[in-house]
């Protein structure tokens, strides 16, 4: 009899071993599947691998005027400034003490990268895209703005 007994008992534990093992890496997976299928419907391609920011060229004649966007002084020409994409429309304004001050329009155009959302089913991604402002880049990157000046 103690040959049985033994017999079960090592057989039951081995299958409960082996249940414990399946159950840890059924976990293990179902967590990495988890987190893959997240990360694919929330993934906001544009933000992810074009950022959110543009960096563009300012020149002007004269040189030394400040670059000034949403009312904060970018950079001082000539010059080279991270700019941050938006959907609405924006500008810069170029000016320097002497002369008038000229707002520029920036050039944009819809980032195309916006439809590997698509791909991965990502409508929260567009959402994504739509709100940091990458759904859009500027298709400008070099603005040469001639000062004139002010008469007196």
């Amino acid at each position: 009899m103690p040959i049985v007994i033994n017999y079960f008992v090592s057989s039951r534990a081995e299958k409960v071993g082996i249940f414990n093992f399946l159950i840890k890496y059924m976990k293990n997976n179902l967590s990495i599947a988890l987190l893959v299928g997240i990360a694919l419907s929330t993934t906001s391609c544009a933000t992810i691998f074009t950022g959110t920011r543009d960096k563009i060229t300012f020149n002007s004649t004269p040189e030394g005027a400040k670059v000034i966007h949403n009312g904060e002084e970018k950079c001082v020409t000539p010059c080279t400034a991270p700019i941050s994409r938006s959907l609405s429309k924006q500008f810069i304004t170029i000016e320097k003490e002497g002369f008038d001050s000229q707002k520029v329009k920036l050039e944009k155009s819809f980032n195309a990268v916006t439809l590997l959302n698509i791909l991965f089913g990502g409508i929260i991604g567009v959402g994504i895209d739509t709100a940091t402002g990458s759904l859009t880049r500027y298709s400008t990157k070099k603005y040469d703005v001639e000062l004139e000046a002010k008469q007196q």
